[in-house]
Protein backbone atom coordinates (compact mmCIF):
# COMPACT_ATOMS: atom_id res chain seq x y z
CA UNK A 1 0.00 0.00 0.00
CA UNK A 2 1.50 3.60 -0.76
CA UNK A 3 2.46 5.55 1.69
CA UNK A 4 0.07 8.30 0.44
CA UNK A 5 -3.07 6.53 1.54
CA UNK A 6 -1.83 4.16 4.95
CA UNK A 7 -2.74 7.34 6.76
CA UNK A 8 -6.80 6.74 5.95
CA UNK A 9 -6.19 3.19 7.09
CA UNK A 10 -4.88 3.36 10.34
CA UNK A 11 -5.85 3.13 13.28
CA UNK A 12 -5.19 5.49 16.55
CA UNK A 13 -4.33 2.22 18.30
CA UNK A 14 -1.41 1.39 15.31
CA UNK A 15 0.32 4.79 16.01
CA UNK A 16 0.65 5.50 19.40
CA UNK A 17 3.40 4.24 21.80
CA UNK A 18 3.79 4.17 25.58
CA UNK A 19 2.15 5.76 27.97
CA UNK A 20 2.07 9.70 28.73
CA UNK A 21 3.52 12.06 31.13
CA UNK A 22 0.12 12.70 33.39
CA UNK A 23 -0.65 14.65 37.15
CA UNK A 24 -2.89 15.12 38.93
CA UNK A 25 -5.30 18.67 39.80
CA UNK A 26 -3.66 19.25 43.14
CA UNK A 27 0.38 19.39 41.25
CA UNK A 28 1.94 22.85 41.17
CA UNK A 29 3.45 24.56 37.99
CA UNK A 30 6.17 23.78 39.75
CA UNK A 31 5.67 20.20 39.75
CA UNK A 32 4.58 20.06 36.32
CA UNK A 33 7.64 22.38 34.89
CA UNK A 34 9.82 20.04 36.43
CA UNK A 35 8.17 16.84 35.22
CA UNK A 36 7.94 17.92 31.49
CA UNK A 37 11.48 19.14 31.75
CA UNK A 38 13.16 15.48 33.62
CA UNK A 39 11.38 13.55 31.02
CA UNK A 40 11.77 16.24 27.71
CA UNK A 41 7.71 16.20 27.47
CA UNK A 42 6.02 19.12 25.44
CA UNK A 43 2.92 18.49 27.28
CA UNK A 44 1.72 16.84 30.35
CA UNK A 45 -2.50 15.37 30.66
CA UNK A 46 -3.80 16.20 33.75
CA UNK A 47 -6.16 13.26 35.08
CA UNK A 48 -8.58 12.46 38.27
CA UNK A 49 -8.54 9.77 40.64
CA UNK A 50 -10.11 7.03 38.19
CA UNK A 51 -7.09 8.24 35.09
CA UNK A 52 -9.72 10.51 33.56
CA UNK A 53 -8.11 13.01 31.60
CA UNK A 54 -9.79 16.68 32.81
CA UNK A 55 -7.35 19.07 31.00
CA UNK A 56 -3.62 19.08 29.78
CA UNK A 57 -0.79 21.11 29.77
CA UNK A 58 1.70 22.10 27.03
CA UNK A 59 4.64 24.20 26.70
CA UNK A 60 2.26 27.15 25.21
CA UNK A 61 0.78 26.74 28.60
CA UNK A 62 3.73 27.42 30.48
CA UNK A 63 4.83 30.31 28.22
CA UNK A 64 1.79 32.06 27.48
CA UNK A 65 -0.06 31.91 30.78
CA UNK A 66 2.69 30.90 33.61
CA UNK A 67 5.72 32.64 32.41
CA UNK A 68 5.13 36.14 33.51
CA UNK A 69 2.10 36.12 35.81
CA UNK A 70 2.03 32.70 37.70
CA UNK A 71 3.42 31.62 41.01
CA UNK A 72 5.67 28.33 40.93
CA UNK A 73 3.24 27.12 43.55
CA UNK A 74 0.24 27.83 42.05
CA UNK A 75 -2.45 25.05 41.39
CA UNK A 76 -2.33 23.54 37.62
CA UNK A 77 -5.83 23.97 37.87
CA UNK A 78 -5.40 27.88 36.72
CA UNK A 79 -3.24 27.18 34.13
CA UNK A 80 -4.46 23.82 32.37
CA UNK A 81 -6.38 23.71 29.53
CA UNK A 82 -9.83 22.48 30.22
CA UNK A 83 -11.98 20.87 29.28
CA UNK A 84 -9.99 18.33 27.02
CA UNK A 85 -10.30 16.78 23.36
CA UNK A 86 -9.89 13.20 23.37
CA UNK A 87 -10.08 10.37 20.93
CA UNK A 88 -10.49 7.02 21.28
CA UNK A 89 -7.89 3.93 20.68
CA UNK A 90 -10.32 2.39 17.68
CA UNK A 91 -10.79 5.42 15.81
CA UNK A 92 -9.10 6.25 12.41
CA UNK A 93 -5.88 8.22 13.05
CA UNK A 94 -6.82 10.59 9.87
CA UNK A 95 -9.57 11.67 12.46
CA UNK A 96 -7.68 12.41 15.14
CA UNK A 97 -5.18 14.92 12.83
CA UNK A 98 -7.99 16.48 11.46
CA UNK A 99 -9.41 16.88 15.32
CA UNK A 100 -6.30 18.65 16.56
CA UNK A 101 -5.91 20.69 12.77
CA UNK A 102 -9.88 22.12 13.48
CA UNK A 103 -9.49 23.14 16.84
CA UNK A 104 -5.33 24.51 16.56
CA UNK A 105 -4.35 21.80 18.93
CA UNK A 106 -0.67 20.09 18.94
CA UNK A 107 -1.74 17.05 21.53
CA UNK A 108 -4.63 14.81 21.97
CA UNK A 109 -4.93 12.35 24.89
CA UNK A 110 -6.37 9.16 23.45
CA UNK A 111 -8.50 7.23 25.63
CA UNK A 112 -9.12 3.45 26.08
CA UNK A 113 -12.73 2.20 26.45
CA UNK A 114 -13.20 2.64 30.17
CA UNK A 115 -12.12 6.65 29.38
CA UNK A 116 -9.04 6.42 30.96
CA UNK A 117 -6.22 8.14 29.24
CA UNK A 118 -3.74 5.86 27.66
CA UNK A 119 -1.61 7.59 25.34
CA UNK A 120 -0.71 10.94 23.61
CA UNK A 121 -0.74 11.61 20.13
CA UNK A 122 1.50 14.55 19.03
CA UNK A 123 -0.22 16.37 15.52
CA UNK A 124 2.95 16.94 13.95
CA UNK A 125 4.39 13.69 14.10
CA UNK A 126 1.35 11.68 12.88
CA UNK A 127 1.53 14.40 10.04
CA UNK A 128 5.16 13.84 9.17
CA UNK A 129 4.59 10.94 5.96
CA UNK A 130 1.27 13.29 4.84
CA UNK A 131 1.87 14.90 1.86
CA UNK A 132 -0.30 18.07 0.54
CA UNK A 133 -2.44 15.99 -1.40
CA UNK A 134 -3.27 13.37 1.49
CA UNK A 135 -3.73 16.36 4.23
CA UNK A 136 -6.67 17.65 1.63
CA UNK A 137 -8.16 14.03 0.93
CA UNK A 138 -8.40 13.97 4.44
CA UNK A 139 -9.67 17.74 5.07
CA UNK A 140 -12.21 16.57 2.49
CA UNK A 141 -13.46 13.70 4.88
CA UNK A 142 -13.79 15.63 8.21
CA UNK A 143 -15.24 19.30 7.07
CA UNK A 144 -17.58 20.76 9.56
CA UNK A 145 -20.11 23.50 8.53
CA UNK A 146 -23.31 21.59 9.40
CA UNK A 147 -25.52 19.68 6.53
CA UNK A 148 -23.47 21.50 3.49
CA UNK A 149 -20.24 20.07 4.78
CA UNK A 150 -21.45 16.59 5.74
CA UNK A 151 -22.78 16.38 1.52
CA UNK A 152 -19.45 17.03 0.45
CA UNK A 153 -18.04 14.90 3.05
CA UNK A 154 -20.52 11.51 1.71
CA UNK A 155 -19.65 12.84 -2.40
CA UNK A 156 -15.67 12.58 -1.41
CA UNK A 157 -16.38 8.91 -0.81
CA UNK A 158 -16.22 7.85 -4.63
CA UNK A 159 -12.75 9.81 -4.97
CA UNK A 160 -11.37 7.83 -2.07
CA UNK A 161 -12.71 4.42 -3.25
CA UNK A 162 -11.06 5.09 -6.40
CA UNK A 163 -7.47 6.26 -5.16
CA UNK A 164 -7.57 2.84 -2.24
CA UNK A 165 -8.08 0.87 -5.26
CA UNK A 166 -5.89 2.17 -8.05
CA UNK A 167 -3.19 1.39 -4.53
CA UNK A 168 -4.13 -1.92 -4.35
CA UNK A 169 -5.55 -1.74 -1.13
CA UNK A 170 -8.06 -4.74 -0.59
CA UNK A 171 -11.83 -4.22 -0.96
CA UNK A 172 -12.81 -4.89 2.04
CA UNK A 173 -10.35 -2.64 3.75
CA UNK A 174 -12.20 0.27 1.47
CA UNK A 175 -15.40 -0.63 2.40
CA UNK A 176 -14.43 -0.64 6.29
CA UNK A 177 -13.44 2.69 5.89
CA UNK A 178 -16.44 3.83 3.88
CA UNK A 179 -18.58 2.52 7.28
CA UNK A 180 -16.50 4.66 9.24
CA UNK A 181 -16.90 7.60 7.64
CA UNK A 182 -20.84 6.81 7.39
CA UNK A 183 -20.87 5.99 10.94
CA UNK A 184 -19.07 9.68 11.73
CA UNK A 185 -21.95 11.16 9.66
CA UNK A 186 -24.14 9.38 11.80
CA UNK A 187 -22.90 10.55 14.95
CA UNK A 188 -22.56 14.24 13.97
CA UNK A 189 -25.97 15.02 12.89
CA UNK A 190 -27.19 13.01 15.91
CA UNK A 191 -25.36 15.55 17.75
CA UNK A 192 -26.21 18.20 15.94
CA UNK A 193 -30.06 17.56 16.25
CA UNK A 194 -29.59 16.99 19.94
CA UNK A 195 -28.04 20.00 20.25
CA UNK A 196 -30.78 21.72 18.43
CA UNK A 197 -33.32 19.92 20.53
CA UNK A 198 -32.44 21.49 23.30
CA UNK A 199 -32.17 24.97 22.49
CA UNK A 200 -35.95 24.48 20.63
CA UNK A 201 -37.43 23.62 24.06
CA UNK A 202 -37.72 19.98 23.90
CA UNK A 203 -34.93 19.50 26.09
CA UNK A 204 -32.26 16.96 26.40
CA UNK A 205 -32.41 12.74 25.92
CA UNK A 206 -34.90 11.84 28.45
CA UNK A 207 -33.38 8.32 29.27
CA UNK A 208 -29.72 7.60 27.62
CA UNK A 209 -30.00 5.60 24.38
CA UNK A 210 -27.86 4.30 21.32
CA UNK A 211 -28.36 4.58 17.75
CA UNK A 212 -27.62 1.35 15.95
CA UNK A 213 -26.91 0.67 12.00
CA UNK A 214 -28.24 -2.87 10.62
CA UNK A 215 -27.15 -4.86 7.76
CA UNK A 216 -24.17 -3.85 5.39
CA UNK A 217 -23.44 -0.83 7.75
CA UNK A 218 -23.20 -3.30 11.25
CA UNK A 219 -21.22 -5.75 9.37
CA UNK A 220 -18.73 -2.57 8.60
CA UNK A 221 -19.19 -3.61 4.77
CA UNK A 222 -20.52 -0.70 3.28
CA UNK A 223 -20.43 0.48 -0.40
CA UNK A 224 -20.56 3.58 -2.36
CA UNK A 225 -24.39 4.02 -2.03
CA UNK A 226 -25.75 2.42 0.93
CA UNK A 227 -29.59 2.89 1.72
CA UNK A 228 -30.74 3.22 5.57
CA UNK A 229 -30.65 0.48 8.04
CA UNK A 230 -31.22 2.39 11.72
CA UNK A 231 -32.39 2.03 15.08
CA UNK A 232 -32.63 2.89 18.83
CA UNK A 233 -31.58 1.14 21.96
CA UNK A 234 -33.33 3.34 24.64
CA UNK A 235 -32.70 2.54 28.48
CA UNK A 236 -36.08 1.45 29.98
CA UNK A 237 -38.24 3.73 31.56
CA UNK A 238 -41.86 3.64 33.20
CA UNK A 239 -44.66 2.27 30.89
CA UNK A 240 -46.58 5.65 32.44
CA UNK A 241 -43.81 8.36 30.14
CA UNK A 242 -44.08 6.08 27.66
CA UNK A 243 -45.80 9.06 25.19
CA UNK A 244 -43.52 11.93 26.13
CA UNK A 245 -40.71 10.33 25.66
CA UNK A 246 -41.77 7.79 22.52
CA UNK A 247 -42.44 11.80 21.30
CA UNK A 248 -39.31 13.13 22.01
CA UNK A 249 -37.37 10.21 20.20
CA UNK A 250 -39.93 10.24 16.88
CA UNK A 251 -38.60 13.79 16.22
CA UNK A 252 -34.62 13.09 17.03
CA UNK A 253 -35.62 10.04 14.45
CA UNK A 254 -37.59 11.99 11.68
CA UNK A 255 -34.82 14.53 12.19
CA UNK A 256 -32.46 12.12 11.93
CA UNK A 257 -33.49 10.11 8.74
CA UNK A 258 -33.91 13.03 6.77
CA UNK A 259 -30.81 14.72 7.03
CA UNK A 260 -28.83 11.36 6.10
CA UNK A 261 -31.24 11.43 3.05
CA UNK A 262 -30.66 14.76 2.45
CA UNK A 263 -26.38 14.26 2.44
CA UNK A 264 -27.00 11.26 0.18
CA UNK A 265 -27.64 8.09 2.77
CA UNK A 266 -31.22 7.95 1.26
CA UNK A 267 -34.17 6.64 3.08
CA UNK A 268 -34.51 2.88 3.18
CA UNK A 269 -37.51 1.51 1.24
CA UNK A 270 -38.12 -1.24 3.87
CA UNK A 271 -38.52 1.48 6.63
CA UNK A 272 -35.83 -0.08 8.71
CA UNK A 273 -35.39 3.15 10.43
CA UNK A 274 -35.61 4.27 14.00
CA UNK A 275 -38.57 6.14 12.96
CA UNK A 276 -40.56 3.01 12.35
CA UNK A 277 -41.56 1.74 15.88
CA UNK A 278 -40.45 -1.49 15.01
CA UNK A 279 -36.50 -0.22 15.24
CA UNK A 280 -37.35 2.47 18.11
CA UNK A 281 -37.67 -0.01 21.70
CA UNK A 282 -36.47 0.44 24.96
CA UNK A 283 -33.42 -2.34 25.72
CA UNK A 284 -36.75 -4.21 27.60
CA UNK A 285 -39.19 -4.09 24.25
CA UNK A 286 -35.95 -5.38 22.10
CA UNK A 287 -35.21 -8.10 24.01
CA UNK A 288 -39.03 -9.18 24.23
CA UNK A 289 -39.01 -8.49 20.39
CA UNK A 290 -36.47 -10.87 19.54
CA UNK A 291 -37.52 -13.43 21.36
CA UNK A 292 -40.92 -13.29 19.78
CA UNK A 293 -39.14 -13.58 16.50
CA UNK A 294 -37.19 -16.58 17.85
CA UNK A 295 -40.94 -18.75 18.59
CA UNK A 296 -42.54 -17.36 15.85
CA UNK A 297 -40.59 -17.82 12.71
CA UNK A 298 -43.01 -15.81 10.06
CA UNK A 299 -41.62 -14.98 6.59
CA UNK A 300 -41.40 -11.44 7.48
CA UNK A 301 -40.04 -11.88 11.11
CA UNK A 302 -37.23 -14.17 9.52
CA UNK A 303 -36.78 -11.07 7.43
CA UNK A 304 -36.43 -8.55 10.15
CA UNK A 305 -33.81 -10.81 11.53
CA UNK A 306 -31.62 -11.14 8.81
CA UNK A 307 -30.81 -7.29 9.15
CA UNK A 308 -30.91 -6.74 12.33
CA UNK A 309 -28.29 -9.48 13.52
CA UNK A 310 -25.42 -7.46 12.15
CA UNK A 311 -26.16 -4.16 14.46
CA UNK A 312 -23.71 -2.00 15.57
CA UNK A 313 -23.85 1.00 17.59
CA UNK A 314 -22.73 4.10 15.56
CA UNK A 315 -23.74 6.97 18.36
CA UNK A 316 -24.50 6.88 21.99
CA UNK A 317 -24.74 4.53 25.44
CA UNK A 318 -22.69 1.39 24.01
CA UNK A 319 -23.32 -0.16 27.01
CA UNK A 320 -27.51 -0.68 26.10
CA UNK A 321 -25.85 -2.26 22.47
CA UNK A 322 -23.60 -4.65 24.41
CA UNK A 323 -26.16 -5.89 26.67
CA UNK A 324 -28.62 -6.39 23.47
CA UNK A 325 -25.95 -8.27 21.79
CA UNK A 326 -25.20 -10.30 24.69
CA UNK A 327 -28.84 -11.55 24.94
CA UNK A 328 -29.08 -12.23 21.05
CA UNK A 329 -25.85 -14.28 21.27
CA UNK A 330 -26.97 -16.22 24.25
CA UNK A 331 -30.86 -16.67 22.60
CA UNK A 332 -29.90 -18.03 19.29
CA UNK A 333 -26.95 -19.84 20.21
CA UNK A 334 -27.19 -23.81 19.32
CA UNK A 335 -31.37 -22.62 18.65
CA UNK A 336 -31.59 -25.19 15.34
CA UNK A 337 -35.03 -24.98 15.23
CA UNK A 338 -34.99 -21.49 14.74
CA UNK A 339 -31.84 -21.13 12.19
CA UNK A 340 -33.19 -23.77 10.10
CA UNK A 341 -36.14 -21.28 9.67
CA UNK A 342 -33.72 -19.15 8.82
CA UNK A 343 -32.09 -20.38 6.19
CA UNK A 344 -35.65 -21.55 4.63
CA UNK A 345 -36.23 -17.88 4.77
CA UNK A 346 -32.42 -17.54 2.77
CA UNK A 347 -32.38 -20.75 1.33
CA UNK A 348 -33.02 -19.31 -2.60
CA UNK A 349 -30.31 -17.33 -2.92
CA UNK A 350 -28.31 -18.71 -5.58
CA UNK A 351 -25.33 -18.05 -7.06
CA UNK A 352 -24.18 -16.55 -10.64
CA UNK A 353 -22.17 -19.05 -11.16
CA UNK A 354 -23.00 -21.43 -14.48
CA UNK A 355 -21.64 -24.90 -15.89
CA UNK A 356 -18.47 -23.86 -18.07
CA UNK A 357 -17.29 -20.41 -16.43
CA UNK A 358 -20.88 -19.32 -17.29
CA UNK A 359 -22.68 -16.72 -15.10
CA UNK A 360 -26.30 -16.07 -14.93
CA UNK A 361 -27.23 -12.57 -16.29
CA UNK A 362 -30.38 -10.47 -15.96
CA UNK A 363 -32.60 -10.92 -18.39
CA UNK A 364 -35.83 -8.56 -17.48
CA UNK A 365 -34.06 -5.36 -16.10
CA UNK A 366 -33.21 -3.81 -19.54
CA UNK A 367 -30.88 -1.20 -17.80
CA UNK A 368 -28.41 -4.25 -16.98
CA UNK A 369 -29.57 -6.54 -19.45
CA UNK A 370 -26.76 -9.25 -19.73
CA UNK A 371 -25.10 -8.72 -16.86
CA UNK A 372 -24.59 -10.16 -13.51
CA UNK A 373 -25.65 -9.17 -10.05
CA UNK A 374 -23.17 -9.93 -7.82
CA UNK A 375 -24.51 -8.97 -4.45
CA UNK A 376 -27.39 -10.60 -5.41
CA UNK A 377 -25.62 -13.60 -6.76
CA UNK A 378 -22.42 -13.87 -4.69
CA UNK A 379 -21.99 -11.59 -1.74
CA UNK A 380 -25.77 -11.88 -0.57
CA UNK A 381 -25.37 -16.12 -0.06
CA UNK A 382 -21.54 -15.82 1.31
CA UNK A 383 -23.02 -13.59 3.96
CA UNK A 384 -25.93 -15.32 5.01
CA UNK A 385 -24.30 -18.29 5.48
CA UNK A 386 -21.37 -17.18 7.61
CA UNK A 387 -23.65 -15.67 9.52
CA UNK A 388 -25.98 -18.82 10.11
CA UNK A 389 -22.80 -20.76 11.11
CA UNK A 390 -21.70 -18.05 13.78
CA UNK A 391 -25.08 -17.49 15.26
CA UNK A 392 -25.08 -21.59 16.00
CA UNK A 393 -21.47 -21.15 17.46
CA UNK A 394 -22.75 -18.12 19.57
CA UNK A 395 -20.18 -16.11 17.80
CA UNK A 396 -20.97 -12.26 18.66
CA UNK A 397 -19.02 -10.68 15.79
CA UNK A 398 -20.47 -9.32 13.07
CA UNK A 399 -18.45 -8.65 10.18
CA UNK A 400 -18.05 -11.20 7.32
CA UNK A 401 -14.64 -11.76 7.61
CA UNK A 402 -14.20 -11.59 11.17
CA UNK A 403 -17.23 -14.10 11.62
CA UNK A 404 -14.69 -16.01 8.90
CA UNK A 405 -12.21 -15.91 10.70
CA UNK A 406 -13.46 -17.03 14.22
CA UNK A 407 -15.24 -20.39 12.41
CA UNK A 408 -11.87 -21.14 11.71
CA UNK A 409 -10.17 -20.87 15.27
CA UNK A 410 -12.74 -23.10 16.27
CA UNK A 411 -12.32 -25.44 13.48
CA UNK A 412 -16.24 -24.78 12.08
CA UNK A 413 -14.12 -23.87 8.97
CA UNK A 414 -11.06 -25.62 7.78
CA UNK A 415 -7.99 -24.05 6.83
CA UNK A 416 -8.26 -24.40 3.24
CA UNK A 417 -12.05 -24.03 3.04
CA UNK A 418 -11.72 -20.38 4.95
CA UNK A 419 -9.24 -19.22 2.49
CA UNK A 420 -11.21 -19.86 -0.56
CA UNK A 421 -14.04 -18.16 0.86
CA UNK A 422 -11.99 -14.87 2.31
CA UNK A 423 -10.69 -14.88 -1.61
CA UNK A 424 -14.19 -15.41 -2.36
CA UNK A 425 -15.42 -12.37 -0.08
CA UNK A 426 -12.26 -9.99 -0.97
CA UNK A 427 -12.89 -10.78 -4.93
CA UNK A 428 -16.43 -10.20 -5.37
CA UNK A 429 -16.24 -7.31 -3.24
CA UNK A 430 -13.60 -5.43 -5.45
CA UNK A 431 -15.44 -6.38 -8.19
CA UNK A 432 -18.63 -4.90 -7.41
CA UNK A 433 -16.77 -1.96 -5.62
CA UNK A 434 -14.65 -1.26 -8.58
CA UNK A 435 -17.98 -1.36 -10.86
CA UNK A 436 -19.72 1.32 -8.46
CA UNK A 437 -16.85 3.56 -8.96
CA UNK A 438 -16.77 3.74 -12.51
CA UNK A 439 -20.87 4.21 -11.90
CA UNK A 440 -20.29 7.00 -10.34
CA UNK A 441 -17.39 8.14 -12.75
CA UNK A 442 -20.01 8.14 -15.35
CA UNK A 443 -22.29 10.05 -13.84
CA UNK A 444 -24.72 7.23 -12.89
CA UNK A 445 -25.88 5.60 -10.05
CA UNK A 446 -23.73 2.61 -8.42
CA UNK A 447 -25.27 -0.71 -8.95
CA UNK A 448 -24.91 -4.48 -7.64
CA UNK A 449 -24.88 -5.07 -11.93
CA UNK A 450 -21.06 -6.17 -13.41
CA UNK A 451 -20.86 -6.92 -16.99
CA UNK A 452 -19.28 -10.57 -17.76
CA UNK A 453 -17.25 -8.76 -20.73
CA UNK A 454 -15.75 -5.67 -18.57
CA UNK A 455 -13.83 -8.40 -17.16
CA UNK A 456 -10.44 -9.71 -17.97
CA UNK A 457 -9.84 -13.61 -18.37
CA UNK A 458 -8.27 -14.00 -15.29
CA UNK A 459 -10.56 -11.96 -13.09
CA UNK A 460 -13.38 -14.06 -14.50
CA UNK A 461 -11.77 -17.34 -13.88
CA UNK A 462 -11.06 -16.23 -10.47
CA UNK A 463 -14.78 -14.58 -10.10
CA UNK A 464 -16.37 -18.41 -11.39
CA UNK A 465 -13.85 -20.14 -8.25
CA UNK A 466 -15.05 -18.02 -5.99
CA UNK A 467 -18.83 -18.64 -6.73
CA UNK A 468 -18.25 -22.56 -6.75
CA UNK A 469 -16.80 -22.15 -3.14
CA UNK A 470 -19.38 -20.26 -2.05
CA UNK A 471 -21.78 -23.00 -4.00
CA UNK A 472 -19.82 -25.38 -1.54
CA UNK A 473 -20.74 -23.83 1.76
CA UNK A 474 -24.26 -23.29 0.57
CA UNK A 475 -24.72 -27.36 -0.13
CA UNK A 476 -22.80 -28.10 3.15
CA UNK A 477 -25.87 -25.56 4.86
CA UNK A 478 -28.14 -26.78 2.99
CA UNK A 479 -27.28 -30.25 4.55
CA UNK A 480 -26.79 -29.23 8.19
CA UNK A 481 -29.41 -26.43 8.62
CA UNK A 482 -32.37 -27.76 5.59
CA UNK A 483 -31.42 -32.15 5.76
CA UNK A 484 -30.56 -31.64 1.99
CA UNK A 485 -28.41 -34.63 0.39
CA UNK A 486 -26.20 -33.98 -2.55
Amino acid sequence: MAASTELYLKRVKDYVGGPPGTASLVSTLRQIVGVMTTDKLSAVVIVDEDQRPVGIVTEQDIVRRAAFSADADQPVNDIMSAPVETIGMEERLYVAITRMRRFGHRHLPVIDADGRVCALIDRYEAMADATAELMTGIDDLTRGGGIDGLREIKAAEAGLASQLLAENVSAPEIQALLTHINADIHARIVAAELASLESEGWGPPPVPFSVIVLGSGGRGENALHPDQDNGFILADYPDDRHSDIDAWFIELAERMTRNLDDIGLPFCRGHVMATNPLWRKSISQWRDQITHWSRRQKPAMLLHCDIFFDFQSVWGDAVLTDELRGYTTQLIEGNQGFLRSLYAADGDHATARRWFHRFATERKNTEHKGEVNLKLGGLLPLVECIRLLSLLAGIDKTSTLSRMAELAARNILGSDEHDYLKGAFEHISFLLLRRQVADLSAGNEPSNFVPPGALSERERDILSDSLKAVESLRKRIAFEFGGEIF
